[in-house]
């Protein structure tokens, strides 16, 4: 009963929870060309190899040094170079390659399961970027917070990745989407595309406006 979970059961799971984001992640990268894995593909240039990227660096900076154990498996200059250009962990450079990022993003993580694993649910740590009346945090406040950044950009991930090839789906093997031979996605783009018309018009709107 949840009413007798113990601070290290919630930690187990939460923590389950945020290795499931960060596979689903690193699946929606893999059989890509190296244009396909960097390419900008909304106004604001969301890209798969660049939120890999920032999310290294997230995971290094609230399990590593929130808590006072720095990442020091391969230097991230990107992380003190905001003034210069406040989009840089966002996107690879082109001599960065995806090895390079995957790795990162992989020891990165092992970095924050390390701290995980060696911390109370409740150890307080202090995010120095964070307002004043907020610095102070638990493990547990860390957990949740990078648990929803981590699946925002697992969504990011997978509205960028069906653009690009029209893969979709969950994790591989557990795509949590209804079996192909009981769906026609054209056919259903259709209706769907037929059904916002409709109400647009019901709405006095021009469609597509």
């Amino acid at each position: 009963m949840v009413g007798h979970m113990t601070g290290t059961d919630l930690k187990r799971d939460l923590h389950q929870y945020l290795k499931s984001a960060r596979e689903a992640l690193l699946w929606k990268a893999e059989g890509l060309s190296e244009y396909d894995v960097r390419r900008p593909l909304t106004p604001t240039g969301t890209n798969l190899l660049g939120l890999l990227k920032h999310l290294a660096g997230c995971e290094v900076g609230y399990f590593g040094d929130t808590f006072g154990r720095p990442f020091t498996a391969e230097a991230m200059p990107w992380l003190q170079d905001f003034d210069g250009d406040p989009t840089v962990d966002m996107w690879a450079t082109a001599d960065e390659s995806r090895a390079f990022v995957v790795g990162l993003y992989r020891k990165a993580c092992a970095h924050a399961d390390a701290t995980i694993e060696a911390l109370e649910w409740d150890a307080i740590g202090r995010v120095p970027y964070w307002p004043e009346d907020r610095k102070e945090v638990s493990l547990h406040r860390v957990l949740i917070h990078m648990l929803a950044e981590t699946n925002r950009h697992a969504g990011h991930a997978d509205i960028v990745r069906e653009t690009i090839d029209g893969t979709a789906g969950l994790l591989e093997g557990n795509e949590n989407l209804p079996p192909a031979e009981r769906i026609s996605w054209a056919k259903h783009v259709e209706r769907l595309e037929g059904v916002a018309r409709e109400a647009a018009q019901a709405a006095g709107e021009a469609p597509g406006k």
